[in-house]
C-alpha cells in the first residue's frame, strides 16, 4: 500500500520503518523536514512531504504526532485528503505536565477520547485506534517471551479495522477489536498503564496480551 505517515518523531519513524520493511511505500508528512534528514539517509526509499501531500497520495494514513498536536495535524492534512481512507490513530491525549507517581496526565475525560474529537473534526475519515498502547521499541515485530502481544483497536468502520488488522498481523500483533469509536475512551488510558513500569522501574519493553 501507499502509506502516508503524519509526524516526524520516534513513533512516526518507527512505524515508517515497519511499513518499509513489509514492502509498502511510505511518505512522511512533516512541518520540519530537517528532523528527518538522518533517518532518510538510512531509509532513502521513503520520501518527505507536507501533511496534505503525504495524506493525499496515500491509501492508508497514520497519525503519529503528540496528542496536543493531533487536531492541527488533521487540519493541515485536509479533510479532502483523508476522506474515505483508513486513518490509524496512534495518538494519546497526554497533557504537557509531568507524571505523578508514574501516572501520566490526560487532557481528555473518561467521557470523551481524543479519537472521538478527531472523528468529529474529520467525519469522512475512517479512524482506527491502534499503536497507542505500546512504546516504539515494540511496535514492529516485537520479540517477547510471552509470544505475540495484543493490540486493542476500535473504530466506526469495519472495513478500515480489517485493513488495520492486516497491518497488525504483518507487524507481529494479534488484534482485539473493541468496537466503535467510544471504546477509545478505554483504549487510550492503556498508555498510562503501559508507561507506569517505565517511569517507576525504567522498564519500557513490554506489551499487553489478552487471554481467553
Amino acid at each position: 500500500m501507499k502509506v502516508g505517515i503524519l509526524g516526524s518523531g520516534g513513533v512516526a519513524t518507527t512505524l515508517a520503518g515497519g511499513f518499509l520493511k513489509h514492502g509498502h511505500e511510505v511518505a512522511l508528512g512533516t512541518r520540519s523536514p530537517a528532523k528527518l534528514a538522518d533517518w532518510l539517509k538510512k531509509n532513502p526509499q521513503a520520501r518527505v512531504a507536507g501533511f496534505g501531500d503525504a495524506a493525499g497520495g496515500a491509501e492508508l494514513v497514520v497519525l503519529a504526532v503528540k496528542g496536543t498536536a493531533a487536531l492541527d495535524a488533521v487540519r493541515l492534512a485536509g479533510a479532502a485528503n483523508l476522506r474515505g481512507k483508513p486513518v490509524i490513530d496512534a495518538t494519546n491525549p497526554i497533557a504537557d505536565s509531568p507524571p505523578v507517581n508514574g501516572v501520566l496526565r490526560f487532557f481528555t475525560s473518561l467521557d470523551e477520547s481524543l479519537m472521538e474529537q478527531l472523528q468529529r473534526e474529520c467525519p469522512e475519515a475512517r479512524f482506527v485506534k491502534a499503536f497507542n498502547s505500546v512504546g516504539s521499541a515494540c511496535m514492529v515485530n516485537p520479540q517477547l517471551k510471552g509470544g505475540r502481544p495484543t493490540m486493542f483497536v476500535c473504530g466506526n468502520d469495519e472495513a478500515a479495522k480489517k485493513t488495520v488488522a492486516g497491518i497488525l498481523d504483518q507487524f507481529g500483533w494479534d488484534t482485539a477489536d473493541m468496537g466503535k469509536a467510544e471504546a477509545a475512551r478505554a483504549i487510550e488510558p492503556l498508555c498510562m498503564l503501559w508507561c507506569i513500569p517505565g517511569f517507576l522501574r525504567n522498564d519500557w519493553v513490554h506489551a499487553f496480551k489478552l487471554l481467553a
